[in-house]
């Protein structure tokens, strides 16, 4: 191995990804958008990953909890945890998310719409705007405030995406929902942001069966039906194992990406996850609740 000529691979192919993101820039980003102002810089944020932890933290901390800013994500409108906690944020991201044709997707807004009866921003990317049924189905409830972001992925030289990052372009490529939902919180202003339910603990549930599929389960902190395992069956009867353990990497990278650009703006991200499978931010167990105390 020549440093040399890894040093110019690696430029180069930095260079080839700057151009490309500009390219994705130009076709799918936004060029503003604008967040919410009231939230103090000083205030700390828990991004609630929809992992099965998630319920043995609120269990346990939900003293932690309580004087903090709360941002849910995904599916987690249509659950009890949901109401108990009432975040103030919510961050969606996936396709399926705005797909009509997807019953649990359209019973998400219907659940989000009935059960919101506090002030809470939704964060929907922009490709999302081009369909109106979602739209439609939350205008009926005052107190759900729709944001819209750029969920466009961004990679290249450091100088480039940091500054990208900070316009809101676009994130490090957002193999979950997680992933933009950070940025995001960056963009908001906080500088302490905890991440629970943030198991990501995807590789133990994969295996290959005898006809070669691939079988794997994503567990949350609520039930999954039936229907919904044999849909994620469904989607990956063509999917092979290689394509999805460099999903994983995407994923797994992202975040020390995120890490860099943490450091970079004085941002401070601490996973209070336990047993989480990520390694890139520093770990903490917060205290349990005093006796006594619910949330």
């Amino acid at each position: 191995m020549n440093p040399l000529l890894d040093k110019m691979q690696k430029w180069i192919n930095d260079g080839v990804q700057t151009l490309l993101s500009i390219l994705k820039i130009v076709i799918y980003s936004k060029n503003k958008t604008p967040m919410p102002t009231e939230f103090d810089s000083l205030g700390e944020i828990v991004i609630l990953g929809n992992g099965p932890s998630l319920n043995t933290t609120v269990a346990s901390s939900s003293a932690f909890l309580r004087d903090k800013t709360l941002l849910a994500v995904n599916f987690a409108g249509s659950t009890d945890l949901f109401k108990q906690l009432c975040p103030g944020l919510y961050v969606i991201a996936d396709p399926y998310f705005f797909d009509a044709s997807k019953e649990k997707s359209v019973d998400l807004y219907c659940a989000l719409s009935e059960s919101v009866t506090w002030e809470m921003y939704l964060f929907v990317p922009v490709f999302a705007f081009k369909r109106k049924w979602w739209q439609e189905i939350l205008s009926t409830n005052p107190h759900i405030h729709i944001v819209q972001y750029n969920i466009t992925p961004v990679e290249g030289y450091k100088w480039f995406s940091r500054y990208a990052f900070r316009k809101g372009w676009g994130c490090p490529r957002p193999r979950n929902v997680l992933i933009p939902s950070i940025m995001l919180a960056f963009r908001l202003g906080f500088k302490k942001i905890y991440l629970a339910g943030a198991d990501h603990s995807w590789l133990p549930q994969l295996s290959v069966d005898d006809n070669n599929r691939v079988i794997t389960r994503q567990p949350h902190f609520y039930k999954d039906s039936e229907q919904h395992n044999k849909q994620v069956d469904a989607e990956y009867a063509n999917i092979h194992l290689h394509e999805v353990l460099y999903s994983m990497y995407v994923a797994f990278r992202s975040y020390f990406v995120i890490r860099d650009y943490a450091e970079r703006i004085g941002c401070k991200i601490i996973n209070i996850t336990p047993g989480s499978f990520i390694d890139a931010f520093e770990r903490m167990i917060p205290k349990q609740n005093d006796p006594g105390r619910i949330f």
